[in-house]
């Protein structure tokens, strides 16, 4: 699994996140984009079983969380590994998510709710072993049933892992991500909907 916390940079799935600039070339750029756009299409269009296959075997997905801090604490701001999370999950839980989501008895998501993902300010980063680190903005709109509106907005800290195109579809599969919202309170009623 990807070293999180202390180790050496390179070792992070955000890596590289708190430079500004990191010149990829156009090709690479290119695919990433359309990578992540894809993967947002599945979610909003509840595709859920193909989004889960978006996923390497050793993944971890979590989403830590956020307590307002003065400026000289602001490096304690997000929570670190093994401390408080929203999401802190491998492969086999995030499946569960998948089942409970297209099990039809899922309270909170039935009927489901209707979201819209924007992706925005795609950073690249090499790492070894052809992995990109890859850090983006997203924007998560959902509307349930009547008259309900919520948002979350964010930053997710991405590793892509290079795959056979000819195999699976798609030009990578994530192996690590880090989800980490702008909100220190989340005002939706449950985080039902995946990130």
């Amino acid at each position: 699994m990807t070293q999180h916390s202390g180790g050496a940079p390179q070792d992070r799935p955000d890596a590289g996140a708190g430079s500004a600039y990191h010149r990829t070339d156009v090709d690479t750029q290119h695919a990433v984009e359309q990578f992540l756009y894809a993967e947002a299409q599945l979610l909003d269009e509840h595709r859920y079983a193909e989004w889960i296959e978006l996923f390497a075997d050793d993944v971890h997905y979590w989403a830590p969380t956020r307590m307002t801090r003065t400026h000289r604490e602001r490096d304690r701001e997000i929570a670190d590994m093994h401390q408080s999370a929203y999401i802190d999950d491998d492969l086999h839980y995030l499946k569960g998510r998948v089942r409970r989501l297209t099990s039809g008895i899922a309270w909170s998501e039935e009927p489901p709710s209707r979201t819209r993902r924007l992706i925005t300010n795609v950073r690249i980063t090499p790492r070894e072993n052809s992995e990109l680190a890859v850090t983006s903005n997203f924007y998560v709109y959902r509307s349930r049933l009547e008259r309900h509106q919520d948002w979350c907005v964010g930053e997710r800290f991405d590793v892509l892992r290079p795959t056979d195109q000819n195999a699976t579809g798609y030009p990578y599969i994530i192996a690590d991500r880090k989800i980490v919202l702008e909100q220190t309170t989340l005002l939706m009623p449950s985080l039902s909907i995946l990130l």
